[in-house]
Protein backbone atom coordinates (compact mmCIF):
# COMPACT_ATOMS: atom_id res chain seq x y z
CA UNK A 1 0.00 0.00 0.00
CA UNK A 2 1.29 3.35 -0.79
CA UNK A 3 0.50 6.89 0.25
CA UNK A 4 -1.62 9.80 -1.44
CA UNK A 5 -2.59 12.83 -0.76
CA UNK A 6 -5.67 11.42 1.04
CA UNK A 7 -3.87 9.57 3.71
CA UNK A 8 -3.81 9.95 7.19
CA UNK A 9 -1.04 10.82 9.80
CA UNK A 10 0.76 7.86 11.56
CA UNK A 11 2.33 8.94 14.95
CA UNK A 12 3.90 5.94 16.91
CA UNK A 13 5.08 6.63 20.16
CA UNK A 14 7.64 4.44 21.78
CA UNK A 15 8.68 4.00 25.09
CA UNK A 16 9.05 2.21 28.80
CA UNK A 17 5.78 1.22 30.48
CA UNK A 18 4.86 4.53 32.83
CA UNK A 19 6.85 6.42 30.60
CA UNK A 20 3.89 8.76 29.73
CA UNK A 21 2.76 7.39 25.97
CA UNK A 22 -0.61 7.20 26.65
CA UNK A 23 -1.14 10.13 27.84
CA UNK A 24 0.11 11.84 24.80
CA UNK A 25 -1.74 10.17 22.90
CA UNK A 26 -4.90 10.89 24.80
CA UNK A 27 -3.83 14.72 24.76
CA UNK A 28 -3.42 14.02 20.36
CA UNK A 29 -6.54 12.99 20.46
CA UNK A 30 -8.05 15.77 22.42
CA UNK A 31 -6.14 18.55 20.99
CA UNK A 32 -5.38 17.45 17.31
CA UNK A 33 -7.58 18.45 14.22
CA UNK A 34 -9.26 15.02 12.60
CA UNK A 35 -10.30 11.87 13.81
CA UNK A 36 -7.43 10.09 15.44
CA UNK A 37 -7.53 6.70 16.08
CA UNK A 38 -5.11 5.12 19.00
CA UNK A 39 -4.03 1.97 18.08
CA UNK A 40 -1.60 1.43 20.81
CA UNK A 41 -0.68 -1.69 23.01
CA UNK A 42 -3.88 -1.32 25.07
CA UNK A 43 -6.59 -0.98 22.76
CA UNK A 44 -4.80 -4.22 20.46
CA UNK A 45 -3.91 -6.22 23.91
CA UNK A 46 -7.84 -5.70 24.95
CA UNK A 47 -8.43 -7.56 21.75
CA UNK A 48 -6.10 -10.16 22.33
CA UNK A 49 -7.21 -13.95 24.04
CA UNK A 50 -5.86 -13.59 28.06
CA UNK A 51 -3.89 -16.99 27.93
CA UNK A 52 -1.62 -15.44 24.65
CA UNK A 53 -1.29 -11.90 26.85
CA UNK A 54 0.80 -9.87 27.65
CA UNK A 55 0.77 -9.83 23.91
CA UNK A 56 2.86 -7.03 21.77
CA UNK A 57 3.50 -6.07 25.48
CA UNK A 58 5.40 -9.26 26.50
CA UNK A 59 8.56 -7.81 28.09
CA UNK A 60 12.18 -7.86 27.43
CA UNK A 61 14.58 -10.83 28.99
CA UNK A 62 12.59 -13.74 27.00
CA UNK A 63 10.74 -14.47 30.19
CA UNK A 64 7.87 -16.09 27.57
CA UNK A 65 9.40 -17.47 25.21
CA UNK A 66 5.96 -19.86 24.18
CA UNK A 67 4.64 -16.89 23.39
CA UNK A 68 7.16 -15.29 20.80
CA UNK A 69 6.77 -16.87 18.12
CA UNK A 70 2.73 -15.54 18.22
CA UNK A 71 4.58 -11.71 18.69
CA UNK A 72 5.92 -10.85 15.37
CA UNK A 73 2.31 -11.79 13.24
CA UNK A 74 0.51 -9.45 16.20
CA UNK A 75 3.03 -6.91 15.34
CA UNK A 76 2.58 -7.14 11.43
CA UNK A 77 -1.25 -7.51 11.99
CA UNK A 78 -1.30 -4.28 14.01
CA UNK A 79 0.97 -2.17 11.16
CA UNK A 80 -1.11 -3.98 8.46
CA UNK A 81 -4.26 -1.89 10.34
CA UNK A 82 -2.28 0.94 10.62
CA UNK A 83 -1.37 1.19 7.44
CA UNK A 84 -5.06 0.36 6.82
CA UNK A 85 -6.56 3.09 8.35
CA UNK A 86 -4.13 5.77 7.44
CA UNK A 87 -4.16 4.70 3.61
CA UNK A 88 -8.88 5.53 4.27
CA UNK A 89 -7.56 8.81 5.41
CA UNK A 90 -7.37 8.49 9.49
CA UNK A 91 -5.00 9.59 11.24
CA UNK A 92 -3.32 7.15 13.39
CA UNK A 93 -1.50 7.23 16.83
CA UNK A 94 0.04 4.49 18.43
CA UNK A 95 1.62 4.01 22.23
CA UNK A 96 4.13 1.01 22.13
CA UNK A 97 6.78 -0.33 23.69
CA UNK A 98 9.32 -1.78 20.88
CA UNK A 99 12.22 -4.17 21.75
CA UNK A 100 13.90 -6.89 20.47
CA UNK A 101 15.36 -8.51 23.50
CA UNK A 102 13.42 -11.85 23.22
CA UNK A 103 15.04 -15.55 23.63
CA UNK A 104 16.47 -14.04 20.33
CA UNK A 105 16.05 -11.54 18.10
CA UNK A 106 13.25 -11.23 15.96
CA UNK A 107 13.73 -7.86 14.23
CA UNK A 108 9.94 -7.05 14.57
CA UNK A 109 10.77 -2.90 14.12
CA UNK A 110 12.23 -3.29 11.31
CA UNK A 111 9.40 -5.22 9.18
CA UNK A 112 6.66 -2.95 11.02
CA UNK A 113 8.62 -0.35 9.62
CA UNK A 114 8.79 -1.51 6.01
CA UNK A 115 5.11 -2.60 6.29
CA UNK A 116 4.05 1.40 6.91
CA UNK A 117 6.73 2.51 3.39
CA UNK A 118 5.19 5.30 1.05
CA UNK A 119 2.82 6.52 4.35
CA UNK A 120 3.97 9.82 6.25
CA UNK A 121 5.42 8.03 10.26
CA UNK A 122 6.68 10.70 12.86
CA UNK A 123 8.39 8.23 14.97
CA UNK A 124 8.51 9.90 18.52
CA UNK A 125 10.86 8.20 21.19
CA UNK A 126 9.04 8.90 24.46
CA UNK A 127 11.64 9.04 27.28
CA UNK A 128 11.18 9.00 31.43
CA UNK A 129 14.38 8.60 33.51
CA UNK A 130 13.20 5.62 35.93
CA UNK A 131 13.38 7.57 39.19
CA UNK A 132 10.29 9.12 37.84
CA UNK A 133 8.59 5.90 36.29
CA UNK A 134 9.36 4.64 39.49
CA UNK A 135 7.53 6.94 41.35
CA UNK A 136 4.59 6.65 39.09
CA UNK A 137 4.43 2.96 39.25
CA UNK A 138 3.64 3.55 43.14
CA UNK A 139 0.47 5.46 42.30
CA UNK A 140 -2.85 3.67 42.93
CA UNK A 141 -4.77 3.88 40.04
CA UNK A 142 -8.91 4.69 40.27
CA UNK A 143 -8.85 3.78 44.19
CA UNK A 144 -6.99 0.09 43.17
CA UNK A 145 -2.88 -0.95 43.75
CA UNK A 146 -1.17 -1.25 40.37
CA UNK A 147 -0.15 -4.92 39.07
CA UNK A 148 3.45 -3.49 38.60
CA UNK A 149 6.09 -5.11 40.15
CA UNK A 150 7.19 -2.92 43.26
CA UNK A 151 10.65 -1.55 44.46
CA UNK A 152 11.98 -2.65 47.60
CA UNK A 153 14.69 -1.61 50.10
CA UNK A 154 16.66 -4.36 48.79
CA UNK A 155 15.78 -4.03 45.49
CA UNK A 156 14.85 0.13 44.12
CA UNK A 157 14.71 -0.77 40.96
CA UNK A 158 13.02 -4.19 40.17
CA UNK A 159 14.81 -5.97 37.21
CA UNK A 160 12.26 -6.25 34.69
CA UNK A 161 11.53 -2.48 35.27
CA UNK A 162 15.19 -1.50 34.52
CA UNK A 163 15.41 -4.11 31.52
CA UNK A 164 12.07 -2.00 29.62
CA UNK A 165 14.34 1.01 30.49
CA UNK A 166 17.78 -0.70 28.93
CA UNK A 167 16.01 -2.13 25.54
CA UNK A 168 13.43 -0.16 24.65
CA UNK A 169 15.25 2.76 22.88
CA UNK A 170 17.51 0.48 21.13
CA UNK A 171 18.87 1.18 18.52
CA UNK A 172 17.34 4.50 19.25
CA UNK A 173 16.37 6.08 15.67
CA UNK A 174 14.12 8.46 16.33
CA UNK A 175 12.59 11.49 14.67
CA UNK A 176 11.97 13.42 17.34
CA UNK A 177 12.05 12.58 21.25
CA UNK A 178 10.47 13.63 24.20
CA UNK A 179 11.02 13.77 28.22
CA UNK A 180 7.79 13.05 29.95
CA UNK A 181 9.59 14.56 33.62
CA UNK A 182 9.96 17.77 32.07
CA UNK A 183 6.97 18.41 29.62
CA UNK A 184 3.56 17.35 30.46
CA UNK A 185 1.44 15.48 28.12
CA UNK A 186 0.21 18.51 26.50
CA UNK A 187 3.24 20.49 26.12
CA UNK A 188 4.44 16.98 24.30
CA UNK A 189 1.64 16.95 22.08
CA UNK A 190 2.34 20.53 20.85
CA UNK A 191 6.19 19.56 20.35
CA UNK A 192 4.54 16.64 18.61
CA UNK A 193 2.40 19.30 16.23
CA UNK A 194 4.75 21.85 16.15
CA UNK A 195 7.43 19.06 13.98
CA UNK A 196 4.83 17.93 11.78
CA UNK A 197 4.37 21.51 10.78
CA UNK A 198 7.99 21.40 10.26
CA UNK A 199 8.03 18.03 8.61
CA UNK A 200 9.38 15.12 9.06
CA UNK A 201 12.85 14.84 8.44
CA UNK A 202 14.15 13.20 5.65
CA UNK A 203 15.10 10.49 5.19
CA UNK A 204 12.19 9.75 7.92
CA UNK A 205 13.60 7.13 11.04
CA UNK A 206 11.01 4.96 9.68
CA UNK A 207 12.58 4.82 6.12
CA UNK A 208 15.76 4.39 7.69
CA UNK A 209 14.92 1.58 10.03
CA UNK A 210 13.44 -0.31 7.05
CA UNK A 211 15.94 0.15 5.38
CA UNK A 212 18.46 -1.27 7.83
CA UNK A 213 20.23 2.04 8.21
Amino acid sequence: MTNDNHAGQIIILNGAPRSGKSSIARAIQDEFEGPWINLGVDSYNAMTPKRYLPGIGLRPGGERPELEELVPFLYAALYESIAIHAGLGLNVVADLGHHDSYSEPLGILGDCARRLEGFSVLFVGVRCPIETIMRRREFKQEGRETLYVRATEETPVPEPVQRWQDEVHRPGVYDMEVDTSVLTALECAEAIRHQLDLGIPEPSAFERIAGGR
